[in-house]
């Protein structure tokens, strides 16, 4: 019996255990120990501006590897990632005023209260699926927005509620060093969390859901059940992304959460690559910077001057322009990019001799 080639491009996956691994190859491994190199030393290197970046886009990257557990994998549509991330964060917000607890209790609640959302406006998505679905979930960005209006009216914080810096270890945590390592840290945290989702069974059950839940049900998963897991448990990631937001800007106000917000997270999921934690992370990095890009080349611009008044606009409609690119052009998204140049570089010698490659 001759023996099995070998799979010199260390791509292929031969046994069950390939497929839950965290790095397929040596280089992905040494690639992730350089990346995580580059995240330590970053804030030691980079300037205020660049740190602030880099701090909203790991900010953005848990929101949005919560929206691609939902979408990306389990194929529940939803438009109100705002509502939850506003959710969380008046919930830290009013838990400080009021009661004047710590952050590491306000964060926890934050994310129950996410939880028993995602719970009641996921009852829905047990008779309704696409478009009805996301109009569903619509309504509870309206919810949660009408709420957090109605709350800052009347304890009169009209502009918005103050938050001191959270304390640890008696030590107050302001520094925007201080920080990035904790954002970094519970960005990480929900990445490894969102890894392990999809290794379990529900994560499994999920992608057959996503696939097609009448088949999905004739293999004997519980479909209700497991569409509820995915609500409740994204929501509660979602909301603990909103509560960091209030703890790191120090301010909450409602005028942050509208639509828009929750437009720009579909955004990072269909942009990186929709059913891809990857490409969740790729769409944050890419929305998060994509409005600096356009003011950076509108300033380079002759007469940016005159300009300088529908930045907001252009940056609006630059958005769509890329969205609609993506769509027609990249339907794969930042991801389909990558495995198409990372396909070239491994198949490079024996590429001309494939099928259908010319």
């Amino acid at each position: 019996m001759s023996k099995p080639l070998p799979h010199v491009s260390g791509c292929m996956r031969l046994s069950y255990g390939d497929e839950f691994r965290l790095f397929e190859t040596r280089i992905s491994r040494l690639a992730a120990f350089g990346f995580a190199v580059v995240l330590a030393m970053l804030p030691f290197v980079a300037s205020p501006f660049v740190l602030d970046l880099a701090t909203q886009v790991l900010l953005a990257s848990i929101g949005a590897l919560a929206l691609m557990l939902l979408t990306g994998f389990a194929g529940q549509v939803s438009l109100g990632h705002a509502g939850l991330l506003a959710a969380g964060a008046f919930t830290t917000g009013i838990l400080f005023r009021e009661f004047a607890l710590p952050f590491w209790v306000t964060v926890p609640a934050a994310g129950l209260v996410g939880g028993l959302l995602g719970l009641v406006f996921g009852l829905p998505s047990l008779r309704l699926r696409g478009l009805y679905l996301a109009v569903s979930t619509l309504a509870l960005h309206f919810v949660v927005v009408y709420l957090g209006a109605e709350y800052e009216t009347r304890r009169g914080f009209s502009t918005g509620i103050l938050i001191d810096p959270p304390r640890l270890f008696g030590h107050e945590i302001y520094a925007p060093r201080e920080w990035y390592f904790i954002l970094l840290a519970a960005a990480l945290a929900a990445l490894w969390i969102s890894f392990n989702l999809l290794r379990s069974r529900s994560g499994r059950a999920w992608r057959a859901i996503r696939a097609n839940e009448t088949v999905a049900a004739a293999l004997g998963i519980r479909v209700a059940r497991h569409k509820l897991y995915a609500f409740v448990i994204t929501s509660a990631m979602t909301a603990v992304a909103g509560a960091l937001f209030a703890l790191y800007r120090g301010f909450v106000s409602i005028e942050a959460f509208s639509l828009y917000l929750s437009i720009q997270y579909v955004a990072m999921i269909i942009i990186g690559g929709m059913g891809s934690l990857a490409g969740a992370l790729l769409g944050a990095l890419f929305v998060t910077l994509f409005p600096y890009g356009i003011e950076a080349t509108m300033a380079a611009l002759p007469g940016a001057g005159r300009l300088a008044g529908d930045v907001f606009a252009v940056n609006q409609a630059a958005f769509g322009v890329v969205m609609i690119l993506f769509l027609v052009f990249e339907p794969e998204g930042l991801m389909g990019i990558w495995r198409r140049v990372r396909d070239w570089f491994v198949l490079w010698p024996f590429r001309a001799r494939l099928p259908g490659r010319g």
